[in-house]
């Protein structure tokens, strides 16, 4: 007598995958976080087309000379560079056009009302994937001035020297 065994395929549940998603970097925006003093950070979607999210994956993007701005109640991305996908046909994206930024209002009234505050720029920091979707990590940053810079630049010396002595000493 053959015994039969069924294979039951049980789902993965739907809230566990949001909250566990694993969060795969494209590109970080190393400038942003010396030239400013982030004050505030949001997480933010972003519309693309579907050769924009492959040139992603292949992480041929730059966001170093990228800027947000708030236009008609809408958060832009602008200057961000994402390079044209090469297996793509006549349909390829424009690089440098403006993408949209998916927030939700009263965080965009709360961006507003400090971008109105004198010295404050919004700035893409970070851009990862989180599950399937892309993410943008927009700070809100306040310009530094070159002697902030300066004491920036000799806290990360004396943390890189410690750190050899320690390493030395272990």
């Amino acid at each position: 007598m053959a015994q039969i065994f069924a294979a039951v395929a049980i789902p993965f549940p739907r809230y566990l995958r949001k909250k566990h998603a694993p969060h795969v970097e494209i590109a970080v925006n190393r400038k942003a976080r010396f030239n400013y003093e982030i004050v505030e950070d949001f997480e933010a979607g972003i519309a693309l087309t579907g050769t924009e999210v492959k040139s992603l994956r292949q992480k041929k993007v730059n966001i170093s000379d990228g800027y947000v701005v708030i236009r008609n109640n809408a958060v832009q991305l602008v200057n961000c560079r994402i390079e044209p996908y090469e297996q793509g046909n006549i349909m390829n994206h424009e690089p440098l056009r403006p993408r949209n930024l998916l927030l939700k209002h009263k965080e965009i009234d709360r961006l507003r009302g400090k971008m109105h505050e004198r010295g404050y720029a919004l700035l893409p920091l970070k851009m990862y994937f989180k599950g399937r979707y892309v993410k943008v990590l927009v700070g809100l940053g306040k310009g530094k001035k070159t002697h902030d810079k300066r004491q920036t630049i000799r806290e990360k010396d004396i943390r890189r020297e410690t750190e050899r002595e320690m390493k030395k000493y272990s």
